[in-house]
């Protein structure tokens, strides 16, 4: 159901990626090594960013503690790998929903009635499947969370719901349901300050932005014919943001969105008459015939059949000013269009911001965006530009071993790890393109087809994309790609069936974001342990927690990396969960389970400090069989209740730092 809802079953369509770009295993080892790299200096410090609930049905006992020590922010007990209808916490910790689907964020809106759903009302509610969580300090106890609305589960979320006649009602609740909010939250409790959060009603940040909401297209394809509707001659204002997975902060302070796999919200691609205008389509993966949602049938701007420009508007990095409730959120094309995951940016030693994204689809593309100006510190409105002007880059990736050492089981090869070499090749800078036969807008509009063009590395679904705040690192999580065969197999790439995913880390030449080419190596190999093809950074395999599918990645403040996953039900047949692994020092590739979500959920997020940790449980109890009638989870209701959506809030008992001793 998942599969069907939320990327319209984008892995049992043919993969939309068939260009004839060549596979790296067996190039010859460049003279940039990672060990060069590693070398090369001081790496810069770099701007970025309630009860206990007890496992059920575990499926393995945790790992015991290392010798030598957990590093400081992972000193909690490892959680078992989980099975049940339950959201599960470490000894010692207690967790509290903090908003659900359904809950108001303005007092006029009426309190979650599920059998008497409607627009007006979900348009002053939170929405549903929140996704990324990301978190502003207001000060005085009091935060503003933002958060990603991806997806709609219609038949999860409306009694008696029929997929082959959605009513209006239903389609435009579902409307409703997707975006985005912004919503004020305080950790304040009866004059104490609390670890838990609750929602603040009609604070002035508090918003809404959905599929009618307005967002302005901007940067250097912002008004190609490409992008005009009949409703939108000048190709510059589109209605709505859809399908927004993970995301990202500022350090100016905004919002950054991801508009992933819209191509499923748009029916009749095999209508459009143009050729080429229909390989276009093809490769961003929109299909014939109706759509699985029909709202075509309510608005024809999701008929490509009448509107093939408007699945254009879509597969943007939107930036939203969560400071400003007025303000209209920018689509900004000069970070290119594609299956965003996410967008997180650090400064280079110059000053310019630098983006890196994911494309996440099979054998699709790793890309990072290089400013052309410098952000500076507290200038609103010169920060507000940095998005609209500068270079794209995608990557290639080169392996410093013989071809004759990848075979696609995960063996290391001689060398003892997975590594090599890379380089950032640009697309397009401004109004100029670098691709041989494309303008800099088709650059930028059909961002995959240039990565096609130029020979970009084809990589396992590129999901999140994290550059540490502490070292300037990067890390990628590739969460799988079952369809790559042994014979593709290729260093960055190096399983077959690569069902279980892996992270990658990079580090930019002389350490500097805005660097040319870069060093990588395989960090993670996920896995269970006891699978001969993992790989945990070289730590003891019998010491770390069974991982599988890295999805979302975020960094605490001492530096340990932490994975939420997204698919573990169906590769090692347990519930997802959010893990931390320290990625400095002795412990490095230490593995430690911190929590599970629910049967059926999947872990999103994730925010990491030292109070507490916040993550989003999408689409609790969503597997086959499961609908409004017979729901497969009562999560966070209990009783009969059908499961919601939620964003949760997990700390210390005590009230101690999180992690530490």
């Amino acid at each position: 159901m998942t599969c069907e809802y939320r990327c319209g079953n984008a892995c049992f369509h043919k993969v939309p990626n068939t260009s004839s770009n060549a596979y790296f295993g067996d190039v010859a080892a460049s003279a940039f090594s990672r060990r060069a790299a590693l070398q090369a200096g001081t790496v810069l410090a770099l701007a970025g960013g309630a009860t206990s609930a007890l496992g059920q049905g575990a499926a393995a006992a945790p790992p015991p503690h290392a010798p030598g020590g957990t590093a400081v922010g992972l000193r909690f007990e490892p959680i078992q790998q989980q099975t049940g209808d339950a959201f599960t916490v470490p000894p010692g910790y207690l967790h509290d929903v903090v908003i659900r689907w359904g809950d108001p964020i303005f007092s006029d809106a009426p309190e979650f009635d599920p059998e008497n759903q409607s627009a007006e009302a979900q348009l002053r509610q939170f929405g549903y499947n929140n996704d990324h969580v990301g978190l502003f300090d207001l000060g005085r106890g009091e935060h503003l969370i933002v958060a990603n609305h991806e997806y709609s589960s219609e038949p999860m979320m409306f009694p008696r719901y029929d997929p082959e006649n959605p009513t209006q009602a239903q389609v435009e609740t579902a409307w409703a349901a997707h975006g985005l909010t912004v919503v004020a939250v305080s950790g304040e409790w009866r004059g104490r300050r609390s670890r838990a959060l609750d929602p603040v009603l009609d604070h002035p940040l508090n918003r809404r932005l959905h599929t009618s909401s307005e967002f302005e297209l901007t940067g250097p394809a912002a008004g190609s014919e490409l992008l005009r509707t009949s409703a939108d001659a000048e190709g510059r204002t589109v209605l709505g943001t859809l399908n927004n997975c993970a995301g990202g902060l500022t350090p100016w302070g905004t919002w950054l969105t991801a508009e992933e796999n819209f191509n499923q919200y748009f029916a009749n691609a095999d209508a459009v008459a143009d050729p080429t205008a229909r390989e276009r389509l093809s490769r961003y993966g929109a299909t014939g015939g109706e759509s699985g949602r029909k709202w075509e049938r309510f608005d024809a701007r999701f008929d490509l059949a009448l509107e093939p420009n408007e699945f254009n508007r879509f597969g943007w990095i939107v930036e939203v000013d969560p400071f400003d409730p007025t303000s209209t959120p920018k689509k900004r094309t000069a970070l290119g269009r594609f299956k965003h995951e996410a967008a997180n940016v650090q400064i280079a030693a110059d000053g310019r911001a630098v983006a890196y994204m994911g494309d996440d689809e099979r054998f699709d593309y790793l890309y990072k965006f290089v400013s052309d100006e410098a952000y500076v510190e507290g200038d609103v409105a010169h920060n507000a530009t940095l998005l609209d002007n500068g270079t794209l880059y995608v990557a290639r990736l080169t392996g410093d071993s013989p071809a004759s050492q990848i075979d696609g089981s995960g063996t290391l090869p001689g060398d003892g790890e997975f590594d090599g070499s890379g380089e950032w090749i640009p697309l397009v800078s401004g109004n100029t393109s670098h691709v041989p036969g494309m303008t800099a807008q088709e650059v930028l509009i059909f961002t995959r087809q240039a990565g096609d063009a130029v020979g970009a590395t084809k990589m396992d679904r590129p999901e999140d994309v994290e550059p540490s705040p502490r070292t300037g690192a990067v890390y990628v999580a590739l969460t799988n790609n079952t369809s790559r065969t042994a014979a593709q197999a290729e260093e960055p790439n190096p399983r077959a069936v690569n069902k279980f995913g892996h992270v990658l880390e990079l580090v930019e030449a002389g350490s500097d974001a805005s660097a040319a080419t870069f060093a990588w190596s395989i960090f993670l190999l996920c896995g269970d342990p006891e699978d001969p093809s993992t790989y945990f950074a070289g730590y003891d395999k019998s010491q770390v927690s069974p991982i599988s599918c890295p999805d979302n990645l975020a960094f605490d403040d001492h530096g340990n990396l932490w994975i939420s996953t997204d698919g573990q039900p169906g590769t090692l047949g347990t519930n997802d969960a959010l893990y931390g692994v320290a990625v400095e020092g002795r412990q490095r590739g230490e593995v430690r389970q911190f929590l599970a979500v629910p049967a059926g959920g999947e872990t999103c997020g994730p925010v990491i400090t030292d109070d507490r940790v916040l993550v989003a449980v999408q689409h609790p109890g969503e597997v086959d069989g499961a609908s409004y009638e017979t729901p497969l989870s009562h999560w966070p209701d209990g009783g009969s209740s059908i499961p919601r959506p939620s964003v949760v809030a997990t700390y210390r008992a005590d009230g101690k730092k999180i992690g530490h001793a």
